[in-house]
């Protein structure tokens, strides 16, 4: 069958099927709640499709993070059908399936781009128009963003749906959008950041007219919700792609407007990559770690530990240093005293031990994190991981009289023994009569 132009906006007439016999997925590999909903849907007379990242990363013999569901019925229907659904969004309605525990499956109604006589004469109310015209699905699949997150799993007939060259895509291991990059990046400029993410995840190669689009478009980012962008960021840790996504936003001159003038250098994108191997090997990512990472090398440029500055400087320079992004992104008041706890931790590390402070600093709750970060920046540098192994040893020294008071506190406890009372003594009558008197 011949493939379409993916660039352009006309759905094909007929898309490209792949029959049960020539793909990779399963039944089996799908979730069961998930299979539930995808069969209700189709006995009922509807269209039944796993959709999205799901099927791409099925395809790609990978364990998707969950599994979409898209359908021609719409959200009131799929209500109708299960007795554990609700409906949420007012700008995109759809519709959340709740199993046991806190299993969701999200079921959304086929759209449509919106058409000039689909918009109301009020243009203050096309926000929330624009996004419920119920479509088909081949008119679905051209709303995505990439190809390769546009394909379809029927579960009536068990094939695959393509009608973007999304399977083309897949084999060519190419990150391509559908449709005109700049048009598609100037409607959303975060898919640049997410086709970075993508292409770093899966070991994608962008496409050139994605590039390109890049280069032209990377300004409209910085009109990108902050709060959007914050979660985006904290998205590429938790993926383990943040050291190579933000090294190539920066080759590409994206970086600077997604954080508002930032510039990283080698040595933080070599710390960002070693802190996507300790995600990868199960330590959890949190936000005060991977701020306190980003700020790391501008703050020892203005705060050097082989410097007169003291610890209380110290403080001071890390605030300043992390108050432009922490205002901007909203950052909460605790993440950001944890942030600025371990860049002055660091500070105290480079300088070695001995100093004044230095018990209270080692049982402060933060240490041992900061010591992680010192370790791995580093890597690489025997006199300094030679100071970090010393830092470890004290640490270790100084938790042990605590674990040992806490031990003798516990056992003194125990052994205690209830006083003992003496016998009640008789109170004498008033009035110093005999008693019944």
């Amino acid at each position: 069958m011949t493939l379409h132009d993916p660039e352009t906006s006309i759905p094909p007439e007929s898309p490209v099927v792949l029959p049960r016999s020539e793909h990779s997925i399963s039944r089996k590999q799908i979730d069961e709640d998930t299979l539930k909903v995808l069969y209700r849907l189709s006995r009922n007379g509807h269209r039944a499709y796993l959709v999205g990242g799901g099927v791409r990363d099925l395809l790609l013999g990978r364990a998707p993070k969950d599994f979409d569901v898209g359908t021609d019925a719409t959200p009131n229907q799929v209500k109708k059908l299960f007795r554990n659904c609700f409906l949420v969004g007012r700008r995109f309605r759809l519709a959340h399936i709740r199993f046991g525990g806190n299993y969701l499956v999200e079921v959304a109604t086929f759209r449509r781009q919106a058409r000039p006589d689909d918009l109301p004469e009020d243009p203050a109310e096309h926000f929330f128009v624009t996004e419920n015209i119920f479509g088909t699905p081949q008119e679905d699949a051209f709303r995505r963003d990439f190809t390769i997150n546009a394909l379809f799993y029927d579960i009536k007939t068990f094939s695959i749906i393509d009608y973007v060259g999304g399977l083309a895509d897949l084999e060519a291991r190419r990150l391509r959008v559908i449709g005109d990059p700049l048009v598609r990046f100037t409607e959303d400029p975060v898919r640049m950041l997410r086709a970075l993410e993508f292409a770093a995840r899966l070991g994608f190669s962008l496409d050139e007219k994605v590039r390109g689009g890049i280069y032209e478009r990377a300004s409209l980012i910085a009109e990108a919700a902050p709060a959007r962008i914050r979660e985006e960021l904290m998205e590429l840790f938790r993926h383990k792609v943040a050291g190579a996504v933000l090294r190539n936003a920066q080759s590409m001159g994206l970086l600077e407007h997604l954080m508002a003038g930032y510039e990283g250098d080698e040595k933080t994108f070599d710390l960002l990559e070693r802190i996507d191997q300790r995600t990868a090997s199960g330590v959890p990512i949190e936000e005060p770690f991977a701020l306190a990472a980003l700020y790391l090398s501008r703050f020892l440029r203005t705060c050097p530990a082989q410097s007169e500055k003291t610890v209380t400087d110290a403080v001071r320079i890390a605030g300043l240093v992390l108050s432009p992004h922490c205002g901007y992104f909203h950052v909460a008041h605790g993440i950001r005293h944890q942030a600025r706890e371990l860049l002055v931790g660091f500070f105290r590390f480079c300088r070695g031990r001995g100093r004044r402070g230095e018990r209270r600093f080692l049982q402060h709750p933060m240490t041992p994190q900061s010591l992680e970060l010192f370790s791995l920046w580093c890597a690489g540098d025997e006199a300094m991981l030679a100071l970090a192994a010393e830092w470890r040893e004290g640490l270790a020294e100084a938790a042990r009289p605590q674990e040992k008071k806490t031990r003798e506190g516990s056992g003194a406890k125990r052994s205690r023994r209830p006083r003992r009372r003496g016998p009640r003594r008789s109170k004498k009558p008033s009035g110093g009569g005999e008693p019944g008197s």
